[in-house]
Formats: C-alpha cells, structure tokens, sequence
C-alpha cells in the first residue's frame, strides 16, 4: 500500500496543537456524550432531574448499569462530567473513549475485504487484538478441518502451495476422494474457504486471514468438479474428531432437498464427532429456500447463512426454521421489506461484491492463482463462523477445555441482530460479530 508523508506545515501543526492540549497524549474521548452512573437509590424522576439540570439526555443503557447521555447544551465532555459528578445522586461520570484497533494488517488487499473490515463485516481488526491480548493471536493453537475440496498446500508433483497461505498453517489430513494422505485442491473452492480461515496476514501481500494463527487440517470429499457424497462428508467429520481437530467447516450441501431419514450417516458422524468435542460449522444452501439443507440441518451443525455488503441477506442464501446466524457471503440482497431494518438496507437492484480471497485463478488452474471474482454463496459464510469458533477455543474465552455448546452459544449470544428483533428464520440469531465474540463478560443469552 503506498506511503503518506505529511507537508511539513501539517506536520507543524499537530506538533502545535499537541503541545496547546491539555494533557498530551491523553485518550481521546467521543465529542457530545457522556457515560453516567446514578447511585442505587437514585428513583427515574430523580435521575431525569440531573440530566435537566446538566443539559444532557438520556441516550441508551450501557451493560453493567450504566447510561450513555447525548450533551445538549454545548458543554464540553469534560465539563458535563464534573457538573455531573458533583451531584449526590451521581456515582460517576466519564467521557466515552474512543478506542481503535492496534494491530492493522500491511496486506495491500485489505481494501476488498468489507466482510473483515466494512461496516457489515465480522470486526476482525478488534478481534485480533483481543486474540493477542489472549496469547493466541490469529487463534494460536487451534485446529480448523476444511472438509471441501482440498487446500493448495503443498508443492507436490502438478500441484503448488498457494502462495499467500501459512506453510507451516497445515496438519496432515486426507483425500477421501482418492484415498490417499494428500487432500490437493483440484477445483479451487476448498483453497477459498481454507483461505478465508487461515490465510497468511500481515506479510504484506494478497489478503488477510481470520483466524490467520490457526492451523488447517485438509480433507478432500469434493472431486475436481466439486462433486462429492454424503458417505465421504461421514468419514471426514470422523476423521477430523479422531484426530483431535478443534473445528470442522463443511461448505458443501447435499444436490436436492433430504429427509434426516435419507443422511443417516451424516447425522450420526455428526453425533459421534460432536460428543468427542469438534465444532461443526456448515454452510444452509445457496437455493433460495425457506430450508436449511443437510448437512447443516444435522443436529449439533451450526447452520449459517449468507449475507451481502449491506448487511441484508442475499437473494440466493437458504433460510428458514433451524438457521442458527448468518455472516458474510457476498451478491446481491434480497428482496426483502417486511421490517424497518430490511427496508432500509436491502437494495436487491445493485449487485454487490463477492469475498475475494486467494485461490486458483481459473476453477481447476492448479498451478496458477489470483483473486478471482467469483465467489459468492454460503459456502463462503460458512468459513467466517469457523474461524471465531476457532477464535473462541484458542482464547480460552468460554474455558481451557470447552465443549462444542459451549462455543455455540459463545457465538450466537454475541450476534449483531438483523432483521426483525430477535430471533428469526430469515437471520438466524444475527450476524457474527468476531470482537464481541472476544470480548470479556457474559453476554445476555440469546432470545428465541
């Protein structure tokens, strides 16, 4: 990314207001607000009388018992916190601090990445410094299996390493298509969403990873064509739990809509890895369908659906009773105008952009990668719920040895919600938010 230099007369300017600030170098607070503590005794009557006589106004509650006021009458933040403070009923009162993410990656691609970084993406910058405060950056220590099509991670014979994944981000896995140890990508959809959890961050070329510290256990069910079947997805997630991964991403989804009757194998793989402690994530089907497909209809499989840049949800993504959240996928919104939130975001006449990540430049170019452009679906979404799950386990932030429910609810209790208020078929529990997965302190649980 280039360089900016500052003329030295804008250099000289910040040099003199730095010195004119009262305290220098001191943190720097939201300008028209203030958070407040009333005392226990303090009646509502009583604490709209403060905020009378301050020139504040209530705004909204803050978790832990405290309000946010919006200052009216001109003041500063400064001095309507010690006009507060000096009244009795009044425990404390603070500025709002603004806070900003430490760690932000060189990668000269993070400007495609609105499904990290936008205002409708996943919080990845606050995450990962959250992560590293942890001492797991990136989510050190944990084990993503990538049930797909493969990864390019290894120069072996006509294949190559992608050149922007970790080389040392892999454990070994299998090709379930050709029985053998050596799960190469031959389509290019599982080098994608590999790359969406673990690729290399920082290093200053391509685009960044999630869970950018993890490492990726390959398993191959998906053929050249991206073709597969049920009974390869069954011994994958055995695999996967037999080896101790921490997580299992399965992007793919039965051809036709399936009874639990007709995927007993999946279902019961599902049941034998989850209660041996992996966390299934997969993705709901990219029909259109008010349906949750298999193998995210699978008890104990987290479902996740997909979502655009505008925070809606995409016109091709499944819903439907059973969806648990959504996250980025990519496209075109919906059609949707039902609710305030959604008939106000969803603009199903402008497309929009995919999730670029690094893959083959051509679907089947085992040799030759690139961005490519075309890559949008639940397939996609499904990644970013498996890199915070692997997140979550690294930090230890639901304990040292947490079981797959655990992570689960951890996740869906810090959603962002869209679309009707709570709990709905269309958005699940919400939108995944990595940074407030993070975070310290026991969220409300989730409502629905």
């Amino acid at each position: 990314m280039p360089s900016i230099r500052l003329p030295h007369a804008t250099a000289l300017a910040l040099a003199l207001l730095a010195c004119a600030a009262p305290g220098a170098g001191a943190a720097e607070a939201v300008p028209g607000e203030v958070i407040v503590r009333y005392t226990p005794e303090a009646k509502r009557a009583e604490r709209a009388a403060v905020q009378r006589g301050t020139g504040t106004r209530f705004e909204e509650k803050v978790p832990g018992g405290s309000r946010r006021l919006e200052i009216e009458d001109g003041e500063s933040v400064r001095e309507t916190a010690r006009e507060l403070e000096s009244d009795p009923r009044v425990a404390y009162a603070q500025p709002n601090y603004r806070v900003k993410a430490s760690f932000v990656p060189n990668d000269p691609g993070v400007p495609v990445q609105w499904n990290f970084f936008g205002r409708n993406g996943v919080g990845a910058p606050e995450a990962w410094d959250l992560a590293s405060a942890a001492r797991a950056p990136g989510g050190r220590g944990a084990v993503v299996a990538v049930v797909d099509s493969g990864s390019a991670y290894e120069n072996r014979g006509r294949f190559r390493r992608a050149p922007d994944s970790n080389a040392r981000g892999f454990v070994r896995g299998y090709d379930f298509v050709d029985n053998d140890p050596y799960a190469n990508d031959e389509n290019g959809h599982g080098t994608h969403v590999a790359n969406t959890i673990g690729e290399a961050t920082n290093n200053g070329r391509g685009v960044t990873g999630l869970a950018y510290g993890a490492r990726i256990m390959p398993l191959r069910v998906l053929d050249s064509r991206g073709i597969g079947d049920s009974v390869s997805i069954s011994r994958a997630l055995r695999y996967a739990a037999s080896r101790r991964a921490d997580v299992a991403n399965i992007s793919v989804e039965l051809e036709g809509r399936a009874t639990a009757r007709q995927v007993p194998e999946i279902i019961s793989a599902a049941r034998f890895a989850s209660a041996r402690g992996l966390v299934i994530v997969s993705s709901t089907g990219n029909s259109g369908e008010p349906e949750v497909n298999y193998p995210a209809a699978a008890p104990g499989v987290i479902s996740v659906g997909a979502t655009t840049i505008n925070g809606c949800r995409a016109n091709y993504s499944n819903d439907g009773p059973g969806i648990d959240l959504v996250a980025p996928g990519g496209g075109t919104d919906a059609a949707l105008s039902d609710n305030p939130r959604d008939a106000a975001t969803c603009d199903p006449q402008r497309g929009g952009p995919p999730i670029f990540q690094e893959t083959f430049a051509r679907e089947r170019a085992v040799r030759s990668f690139g961005f490519p452009s075309a890559y949008v679906g639940t397939s996609f979404a499904a990644p970013h719920v498996s890199a915070v799950a692997a997140l979550v386990i690294a930090t230890r932030r639901v304990g040292r040895n947490p079981n797959p429910g655990d992570v689960e609810r951890r996740i869906k209790q810090t959603t962002r919600d869209l679309g009707p208020d709570g709990y709905d078929d269309r958005y699940g529990f919400g939108l995944l938010d990595a940074a407030a997965a993070l975070r310290a302190g026991t969220p409300a649980p989730p409502a629905g």
